[in-house]
């Protein structure tokens, strides 16, 4: 067992810790839960049909 003189910095007593009650402590949904984390276009679907809008309609 280490002593607590040993650890760079102290006891963990000796630390400030403020607590923020508006940031969650995880995120209410990560990266990869995302449609751009999986490789998927960000912008929506809306823009795609526009895009590709069959060339009678003009």
């Amino acid at each position: 067992m280490v002593s607590s003189d040993a650890v760079p910095g102290g006891r963990d007593d000796d630390r400030v810790v403020e607590f923020d009650d508006e940031s969650p402590v995880l995120p209410e949904q990560t990266r990869d839960d995302t449609d751009r984390g999986w490789g998927e276009r960000s912008w929506s679907n809306d823009d795609r049909l526009r895009d590709e809008r069959p060339p009678h309609w003009d």
